[in-house]
């Protein structure tokens, strides 16, 4: 399905600040859903149509009550005769009130067409569509509510919703649902919702509202104050020893007036004592890696000491390569250590794997430069850990034996490591241009330790394939699925 922004560009002639205000509103208009009860839908002309054809550019229903459309009208096309209410709304430039025929032959809507404006231009027309009420007649919290909407339609018509430097609602935002409190211009307690009683209980005010001010109540809030001054919406938690609440005011406009305002209340508890204990629980397991790296660069130092005492020859190599083993796998632990979360920069680790294999070529007298290229994107530590040992082999292997003494090359000795992932595969490539792999080697079949703890890392715990050929130098080739770690 095409984008708000795309179908605008398609179908309407809007600019891009006339477009970022319509976008505002629909970021914002679920409240207005849930104030009356109804589905919305925003109708924007059609260029070069002359107001006689609409296109749907925005669909929200309400979480109150339930909907008219099981169907998503977004991108549907609408003329005059479908829809005439809408056309005369557009042409007169104020809310026009009607019935029409909707969702299947019989079946009626009640209509109040509202015309949105920035500036002084007309945009668009945002419809209120619900079902007809008869013999029914609502509750309080029913008129408070789509009154409250009603004064949020006539700023829609005046240009003074949506409010032009707010920025969408958070996710954790409260929400009409949550508990609503409609403030007079003095910013004096009208009305409160059920779930507003509740939430304020919470808080331990247990006096009645009505006519008090939220600081009379012992209810110390900037938001009410910021919103009422500034005329835009505000928005802060207050902390009690027996909940937290969270505060959005949006003030209540008329030619530019504050006439009252509509606090939203959230208690928000559950949510911050998990967020909080989200955050223990991560530092915890970064302490774990930064001693697992500690651990582990202990072991390293040990093995170096006991290489340095052997003798030259395999005894000394193995621990020396063991040693080499050790410290990648504590270079993850450190990063993981100074990162959120259970997940690592692939680029980084290969950075730092890069010097390690650098130092292997300086020991034997090789000026080779190294270049990583792509991007790895960010790996889960259960893939990157054994990915680091493989990296670390395949970068050592071409360092210790890609360019032998006497090896020479006019361009000079080179690695390079490529980098792509797709989401769902990681492919790496180490090309050198060195001396090539031996005629008819077989990395399934090799005898070198390295590389068989290479392929079997890629193949047994990674679930991948490891390649090798030769193609003007070495080429080593892995590919490795990936499991990307949720945002």
């Amino acid at each position: 399905m095409a984008t708000m922004a795309e179908l605008a560009r398609t179908h309407t002639g809007l600019e891009e600040d006339e477009l970022e205000h319509l976008q505002r509103l629909v970021a914002d208009w679920g409240m207005l859903s849930d104030f009356c009860f109804s589905d919305l839908l925003l109708f924007v002309p059609v260029a070069g149509a002359e107001g006689s054809r609409f296109v749907v550019l925005g669909q929200i229903r309400p979480t109150t009550n339930q909907t008219l459309y099981g169907e998503d009208l977004v991108g549907r096309l609408i003329d005059e005769v479908e829809r005439p209410f809408v056309a005369r709304a557009w042409r007169v430039g104020e809310i026009v009130e009607g019935e029409v025929m909707v969702t299947s032959p019989g079946e009626r809507a009640r209509l109040q067409c509202i015309p949105v404006r920035r500036h002084d231009r007309l945009l668009a027309v945002m419809t209120r569509e619900s079902a007809p009420t008869v013999g029914r007649r609502p509750g309080e919290l029913e008129r408070v509510y789509v009154d409250t909407f009603d004064r949020f339609a006539r700023m829609i018509v005046g240009g003074e919703f949506p409010y032009g430097s707010e920025g969408p609602p958070t996710r954790d935002a409260p929400r009409v649902g949550d508990g609503v409190v409609i403030l007079d211009q003095g910013g004096r307690v009208e009305y409160d919702s059920p779930n507003a009683v509740n939430a304020l209980h919470r808080m331990g005010m247990y006096s009645n509202t009505e006519g008090m001010r939220l600081d009379e109540l012992g209810i110390e809030t900037q938001a009410v104050d910021r919103a009422f001054t500034l005329r835009i919406p505000a928005s802060e938690e207050i902390e009690r020893p027996e909940a937290i609440v969270a505060l959005r005011c949006l003030p209540l406009l008329d030619g530019g007036k504050v006439t009252g305002g509509v606090l939203l209340l959230r208690d928000v508890s559950d949510l911050r004592r998990r967020d909080r204990l989200l955050v223990t629980m991560d530092a915890t397991i970064r302490e774990v890696h930064h001693r697992v790296k500690n651990n582990l660069q202990t072991i390293s130092s040990l093995l170096r000491l006991q290489a340095r005492r052997e003798p030259v020859g395999s005894g000394r190599t193995a621990l020396e390569e063991a040693e080499r083993r050790i410290r990648s796998i504590a270079l993850i632990h450190e990063i993981l250590s100074r990162e959120t979360g259970d997940s690592v920069d692939l680029n980084e680790i290969v950075v730092q794997l890069v010097r390690v294999a650098e130092e292997g070529v300086f020991s034997n007298h090789v000026a080779a430069r190294f270049r990583v290229d792509g991007d790895g994107g960010i790996l889960p530590a259960d893939i990157a850990t054994p990915l680091g040992v493989v990296l670390t082999e395949l970068l050592t292997n071409a360092a210790e034996h890609a360019f032998p003494t006497g090896w020479d090359q006019p361009e000079g000795a080179h690695v390079q490591v490529s980098l792509h992932s797709d989401g769902d595969v990681l492919s790496i490539q180490v090309h050198d241009n060195g001396v090539g792999w031996p005629d008819g080697f077989d990395i399934a079949k090799t005898t070198s330790l390295g590389l068989s703890i290479a392929r079997s890392l890629v193949v047994t715990q990674l679930g991948g394939t490891l390649e090798t050929r030769n193609d003007s130098g070495a080429v080593s080739e892995l590919h490795i699925p990936v499991r990307m770690p949720a945002e």
